[in-house]
């Protein structure tokens, strides 16, 4: 069974078409800083066109800059135009709306907290937005210690996140403040994929989660499978398959991140229907 939604999202494939077009018709050096997507065989691909990753830009001169589809910080971004670079924003629109929500919330006067992973490059993307500090809170615990004083809370997520999180931050944030303003900027193609997966670990009985290994959203699809109690793992590859994993099981559950193309899903299950 594979899951409604498995594969590229509708950000991802933009984002991809955005680099394939650059890498091919660029002038000069053509790059993006971190990779366009978390999905390495793609990232390989891209790399053969001609499209290079880069650590930073301090050893690049002019050329042409891909944004990724986490977008980048704004700092980042006057960089590249003092460098003379052309920069082609392959920001994920859902990405870009929780950008400008949280700069409408500092603007309005609210002390700003994002839901997410601190290090995440689309987190960092929303708080190097700001002309301030950002408080970043993941929703798993809990979060007065972290939070500065403030009458006016604004919150804005990261588009992977689940749903819980956001209600959870919320939920603790309500007592704390005269005003709380809150946009859910989760991305609905995400929640979709999220609820297509628990249906199928529901169904099965084991989960195999194709995707990168640095992917966010394909590391909590996993996350979900064996919240419910269900054999998962998480595999990047058909090559990652071990014939033991399938024994005294009658049906397989497949689904992808949202950086995972479909040739990948499809060499799963073809693989699967071998073993």
């Amino acid at each position: 069974m594979v899951a409604r939604g498995a594969g590229f999202c509708f950000g991802v494939k933009r984002a991809l078409k955005m680099a394939f077009e650059a890498a091919r018709g660029g002038q000069g050096d053509v790059v993006t800083l971190g990779p366009i997507i978390h999905n390495p065989q793609v990232v390989a691909s891209l790399e053969e066109e001609g499209l290079r990753v880069v650590t930073s830009l301090e050893d690049v001169d002019g050329g042409t800059l891909v944004v990724r589809s986490h977008g980048l910080p704004r700092r980042v971004l006057d960089e590249a135009a003092e460098k003379g670079m052309t920069i082609v924003d392959a920001t994920c629109p859902f990405v870009k709306q929780a950008q400008d929500r949280a700069v409408q919330l500092e603007r309005e006067g609210h002390a700003v907290v994002v839901v997410g992973e601190e290090d995440h490059p689309e987190v960092l993307s929303i708080t190097g937005s700001l002309e301030g500090v950002a408080t970043v809170v993941d929703g798993t615990s809990p979060i007065v210690s972290d939070l500065p004083e403030a009458d006016r809370y604004g919150v804005v997520c990261q588009t992977t996140q689940p749903q819980e999180h956001l209600s959870a931050v919320v939920s603790e944030l309500l007592p704390r403040t005269r005003e709380l303003k809150v946009f859910n900027t989760i991305c609905e193609a995400t929640f979709e994929r999220q609820e297509s997966a628990l249906k199928a670990a529901r169904e099965v009985d084991l989960m195999l989660v194709v995707g990168g290994r640095n992917s966010a959203n394909t590391r909590r699809l996993w996350e979900l499978c064996r919240e419910a109690g269900r054999d998962a793992y998480h595999i990047e590859t058909a090559d990652e398959l071990e014939p033991e994993w399938f024994e005294g099981k009658e049906e397989v559950g497949i689904t992808g991140g949202a950086s995972t193309p479909q040739w990948i899903v499809d060499e799963v299950v073809a693989a699967v229907e071998r073993i």
